[in-house]
This record gives C-alpha cells, sequence and structure tokens, in this order.
C-alpha cells in the first residue's frame, strides 16, 4: 500500500445521513425543480402573452405607441426581446422595483429625445406644446445671438501698452510723418538712405539704359554691314580693272601684227 492509500485507510469515515435525512433531502429537491418549473412555465406564459399583444398592436394602424404595465426587471427583458424581433423601439421608464414600464413604438413613430425626456421626468407628452416650446427657445436663441453680436467686447489689456515702445504713443498716420533711426531694430530713415530718388525714378533710369543698350547694338550692326558692303564694291572694281587690262593687251598685240 502506498503512502497515500496508507493516510485515507487512517482517516475516519464521514458520518452517514440517516433514511430520514435522505427522504427530507429528496423532498427539498424535488420541491426547488417544481419551483423552478413553474417559474418557466409562468415566464413562457407571459412571453406568449406579450407576443399577442404586440401583435395586436401592429396590426393596429391607429395607434403610435404603446404602453405597458409594471413589471419586474425579468418580464421587461422578455419585453425588450420580443420587440426587437418585432421591429419596436422599446424604453423603460418609471422607479426600479414601484412603477418602471416599458413603452413602445412602431418605428415610423420612434420618439424625439424631448419625448422620451419628459417621459424620464414622468410627465405626459404634449406634442402640439412641444412645438410652442421649440419655437419660444428658437427665438430667444436667435435674441440672445443679436444680443452678444451687439455687444461691444472691451479687452482687458490694451496692446498698444505692451508695443508701447515699438509704436509710441502717437496715432499710425502722425507716427508715419516723421520717421527716426531705430538701430536696435535695423530700421533707416528715407533722410538718411545715401539713394534720395524714388522707385519711379530708379525704374526710369534702368529703362532708359535699357534702351541705350538697345540702340547701341544695333548702330554697331549697322556700321559692320557698311563695311562689308565696302569691301564687295572694291573686290568689284578690281575685277573690272583687270579685264580692261586684259582688253588693252589684246589690243595692242593685234596692232603690232
Amino acid at each position: 500500500m502506498d503512502l497515500l492509500g496508507s493516510i485515507l485507510g487512517s482517516m475516519e469515515k464521514p458520518p452517514s445521513a440517516s433514511d430520514a435525512e435522505k427522504k427530507k433531502i429528496k423532498a427539498q429537491k424535488e420541491m426547488i425543480e417544481k419551483q423552478q418549473e413553474k417559474e418557466r412555465k409562468k415566464l413562457q406564459d407571459f412571453r406568449e402573452q406579450i407576443q399577442k399583444k404586440i401583435n395586436s398592436f401592429i396590426k393596429n394602424g391607429s395607434e403610435e405607441k404603446l404602453k405597458l404595465e409594471p413589471m419586474d426587471k425579468t418580464q421587461r427583458a422578455i419585453v425588450h426581446e420580443v420587440a426587437d424581433i418585432a421591429s419596436l423601439a422599446s424604453f423603460s421608464f418609471g422607479i426600479e422595483e414601484q412603477d418602471r414600464y416599458v413603452m413602445l413604438w412602431k418605428k415610423e413613430f420612434a420618439p424625439s429625445d424631448e419625448e422620451l425626456l419628459a417621459y424620464r421626468r414622468e410627465e405626459e407628452w404634449d406634442p402640439e406644446k412641444a412645438k410652442q416650446i421649440a419655437q419660444l427657445k428658437a427665438q430667444e436663441e436667435q435674441e440672445s445671438s443679436y444680443i452678444n453680436k451687439r455687444k461691444v467686447i472691451q479687452p482687458n489689456t490694451n496692446y498698444k501698452d505692451k508695443y508701447k515702445h515699438l509704436i509710441g504713443d502717437t496715432a499710425a498716420k502722425d507716427a508715419a510723418q516723421s520717421t527716426f533711426t531705430n538701430r536696435s531694430y535695423g530700421f533707416v530713415s528715407s533722410e538718411n538712405k545715401r539713394d534720395q530718388r524714388t522707385i519711379e525714378q530708379v525704374l526710369a533710369e534702368t529703362r532708359a539704359k535699357k534702351k541705350l543698350k538697345t540702340d547701341h547694338s544695333v548702330t554697331q550692326s549697322g556700321l559692320t554691314d557698311g563695311s562689308d558692303n565696302q569691301s564687295v564694291t572694291n573686290s568689284e572694281t578690281q575685277v573690272n580693272q583687270s579685264a580692261e587690262d586684259v582688253t588693252n593687251d589684246k589690243i595692242r598685240y593685234s596692232t603690232q601684227s
């Protein structure tokens, strides 16, 4: 015998239950099973009842929503499940374990956020009253936005105080009339500049220089063409002179013969 077997053999056996206790345990188990079966049958009957009620609600074209009686959490879960299968919108309202109930809506008449908020406040929903409240709210928002636009905002600080060392105390136009050298920021006034010409004058002088350079180029090209013509003329003159000399030599030779 191994060590584990010896240890188990040395231990005392648990006391066995008597026949009366066994019967009592069996009776309790059977009673629990009966209660569970009864609860399952009750929930199944409730589900069938809700399904019939929802089918009747869907077939009725005049009803937009359906308010059910208060029920516990398990029953509400069954209602939400059946409503989801039937493509209905379902919401729970009320206080838990007191008067909490489920309300159903058809998809084409789904509730708005304002309607849900009214039911959560335990208030009755009035569409006409809700429209009036929405119109008043929109009017108030429009008036408040108009007032805010007309309201002049006064800044807490003046930016001129922050940049006083740059722009000075005078207005911009007055400050622009007389400028002074600010060495710390590299600004040089027009009075201290070497070149006193305006932009228009600089542009005019640049155009004049370009025009003068163009005219000079044209003149040089003309002179080059004239010299070429003179060379051609001199060549032609030399050819003619040579022809005359040949002719005179022929005449002289024929006379002597």
